[in-house]
This record gives structure tokens, sequence and C-alpha cells, in this order.
């Protein structure tokens, strides 16, 4: 082997998990926030078509009614580096307090290149004095190949500028969701 990573479903390229981590507060309640998370369809609206053009989810197939463990879903995504056929499956749905579900990606890079990605999204709701604060963690356990500008994540100095715009998009994600919750509340 030679020292070359292994390629292929399976294989992980990276050399440390990725975690990125945002939090803000909603005036909507840690109740209210969780019904958005649990109803997966509303998904397509906060980290879709309110996202930016470039970094967003396009379609959102999932069963009616609120999620629970185990229930699964896909999407497809875009993003800078290419197009994305997720599927994922719920693995905690605590009300009010947290929602999490892991997502199988499959990468296919504007060059072509195929990447298999293991994320872990995870929200926390605690209740405040005006609402509830959120707290969003992605963490990026595996990923098959790093094509391209993928290779930054294994670049110690250069992984922080990914991690940044990372948090970017994951930022105007938890913003998206409080308002949506608001929205639905009229807050």
């Amino acid at each position: 082997m030679g020292g070359k990573t292994k390629q292929g479903p399976g294989a992980n390229a990276l050399k440390r998990e990725i975690e990125v981590r945002v939090a803000g507060e909603s005036r909507a309640s840690a109740e209210q926030v969780f019904d958005v998370l649990a109803d997966l369809r509303s998904h397509l609206s906060w980290a879709g078509d309110r996202q930016k053009g470039t970094t967003r989810l396009l379609t959102l197939e999932a069963p009616e009614g609120p999620a629970s463990v185990g229930t699964e879903f896909t999407t497809t995504g875009a993003d800078p580096m290419g197009r994305f056929t997720d599927r994922s499956v719920v693995t905690e749905a605590t009300r009010p307090s947290a929602f999490e579900f892991v997502t199988e990606a499959h990468l296919v890079t504007k060059r072509g290149k195929v990447a298999e990605w293991t994320n872990e999204h995870r929200y926390e709701l605690t209740p405040s004095a005006s609402g509830c604060r959120i707290t969003y963690k992605i963490r990026i356990a595996r990923i098959s190949s790093l094509p391209g500008a993928l290779a930054l994540f294994n670049v110690r100095l250069l992984s922080g500028v990914v991690r940044k715009a990372s948090q970017g998009v994951a930022r105007r994600g938890l913003d998206n969701l409080a308002k949506v919750a608001e929205e639905r509340v009229g807050v």
C-alpha cells in the first residue's frame, strides 16, 4: 500500500473527524423548534429554499408526520463542490431537547469524482427566558476520498478555513430554522 489511503465506500480518507458547532437563539419555544425539526418536510424550506443558491437542499422525500427514531428520508443537494444524494435516518428524537440524524452522503464533484460521507447532525434545544437556545453540531466522521478542494480537510493549517466556511452554512441553516419556527407560531 505504501502510505496510500484506502478508497471505496467504507474507506476513510480523513486524518481526523471534523466537527462544526454553532448556536443561536429563537423566540420560539424549544417545543416549537423541535416540532419544525421533526417535520422533515420543513427542512426543504429552512435548509433549502432559504439557503444560498450554492449550498442548499434541492429535494427531500420523507414520510408525513413527525419523525421519530428510525424514520428514514432522502435528499439531494448542491454545494460549491458538486451535487449530493443523501440517505438519512433519525437516531434521536427527544422532544423538546434533542433531534439527531445520521446521513450517508454521496457527492459527485463538478469534475465527476465521487466521495462517500458519513455525517452526524445534532440539534440541542434549551429553554431560555426569550424562547430557546439552539445548538447545532455536524460531525463529519468519514469521507471515502478527498478529491480537489476536499484535500484541505487533511491540511491542518487550511482545515480551519474550510471549517469557517462550513460554519457560515451551518449558521444560515440555524438562523433559518429559528425563523421558520417563529413564523409558525407568530412570534
